[in-house]
């Protein structure tokens, strides 16, 4: 049961008075280049509700960029944070340790999909995760170069800019970016036509021309790349490049920050194909909104990192571990993973029976509560971004978070809580497809 009633309402247009008041102070206090979706502020939520200053409640099909899989107000998130501040908030793990970081190291060492003895160091953010994912593998092979794939997204600092393959927002004026980091085709089966095998061999191909395997101390990929459109890879293609990688040496890393933790109907969408990473980064999920993010891998990588050489003075910090130790019963307890599963047979039902009286709509895909709809010009195939943006703008005034990705800017991503009602659902989705029918 959530205390927020579940349905959609509209007390005033979006933004309302009180956002509208807000939104000035925003920009008079905030800088422009923190942008928001929506023109409105949050007062409380839960379940598949946000509700705003106005009291207007919107249907959430973003869960803060599929972070509150479990809700944002998980009942065993709620009470393991208030227990443990009143404990103590801080002490950084390096200088005095706590329990709570043991267990959930002790529990991502039981759910995560790597192979033999592990071990996990937490830190704050994604960005964070995946810049010590590449130190330990630096670390371990004593090579320098890394690569990531196109239309990937690992984050916005420095090196995790130099990762990440879309310009705009996230790299544009902000170099020089970090050295040696190379980039090689992916598999996009709608757009390069290729199955895995094929793809996977001209990926393979081109690293081994530009860098060279002997050269290389990790590569990094998204099982189902987010930012990028929630591209994912033909059967086959993630299988070939793990292959290659333990043929020639090279640590091979799973950024699953947003396919993580019961989003794609799998604890993590490397399961699908049957893939073990030897590292794998994971953050947004973990803690039921909660800063925290992790770097689990096979024991003799993780611990090639010298004494000191991980940390930070909030990484792990107590209160975030008790909150990702109440997301995790959650997600067991309420089997989730089971609730993803029935979120895409509705929605992915719901949006091909869609795509069948709609040439534009260009693709449905996605797995589990991770779905994306690609729009596209009908008569060329070509990227709509335009439309896109209409239909999510619409969408929105009518009371439905609604995000976008794609390195064309033509997908909407649906990323609703685990925990959201198919009644809530279906509505949701009804609003995003007469938006799209009116645009």
């Amino acid at each position: 049961m959530t205390a927020l009633p579940q349905s959609r309402h509209l007390a005033t247009e979006i933004p309302g008075p009180r956002a509208s008041e807000l939104l000035e102070r925003q920009r008079a206090a905030v800088p422009a280049g923190v942008a928001s979706v929506m023109p409105t502020f949050a007062v409380r939520a839960d379940g598949g509700i946000i509700e705003d200053v106005d009291g207007n409640r919107l249907i959430d099909l973003g869960s803060g960029i599929a972070v509150t899989n479990v809700g944002a107000s998980a009942e065993r998130v709620v009470a393991g944070v208030q227990e443990q501040v009143a404990q103590f908030t801080h002490t950084c793990f390096m200088v005095t340790p706590y329990e709570g970081y043991v267990r959930v190291a002790e529990k991502l060492a039981e759910l995560t999909p790597v192979d033999g003895e592990v071990r996990t160091a937490l830190f704050n953010s994604g960005a964070e995760a995946v810049e010590n994912a590449v130190k330990v593998a630096r670390a371990y092979t004593g090579r320098q170069a890394v690569a990531a794939f196109d239309h990937a997204y690992h984050g916005r600092t420095t090196l995790t800019m130099a990762l990440t393959a879309k310009n705009m927002p996230y790299k544009h004026s902000f170099g020089p970016f970090a050295p040696e980091v190379y980039r090689a085709a992916g598999s996009y089966p709608l757009r390069d036509g290729l199955d895995g095998a094929a793809a996977a061999e001209r990926a393979i191909d081109q690293l081994e021309k530009q860098v060279g395997a002997e050269n290389l101390a990790a590569v990094i990929i998204e099982p189902i790349q987010g930012e990028g459109g929630f591209i994912a890879p033909a059967p086959g293609f993630l299988p070939a490049i793990v292959d290659w990688c333990r043929a020639n040496g090279i640590v091979f890393i799973a950024d699953e920050i947003q396919t993580g933790f019961a989003r794609t109907g799998q604890w993590f969408a490397c399961e699908d194909e049957g893939i073990s990473p030897d590292i794998i980064t994971t953050a947004k999920g973990i803690a039921g909104g909660l800063p925290l993010s992790a770097v689990t891998g096979r024991a003799e990588i993780m611990d090639a990192a010298h004494p000191g050489g991980l940390g930070g003075t909030y990484g792990g910090n107590p209160v975030a571990c008790a909150a990702a130790l109440g997301a995790i019963e959650t997600i067991e307890a309420e089997d989730l993973t089971a609730k993803a599963r029935r979120i895409e047979e509705i929605a992915a039902g719901r949006l091909r029976e869609a795509q069948q009286q709609d040439p534009r709509i260009g693709e449905v895909r996605g797995r589990g509560a991770m779905l994306a709809v690609e729009l596209v010009d009908p008569e060329t195939g070509a990227p709509d971004a335009a439309l896109t943006g209409a239909v999510a703008a619409a969408a929105r005034a009518a009371g439905v978070i609604t995000l976008t990705c794609g390195t064309y800017g033509n997908v909407i991503r649906l990323l609703p809580p685990l925990t959201i009602g198919e009644d809530l659902l279906t509505e949701g989705l009804d609003i995003i497809l007469d938006a799209l029918a009116a645009a």
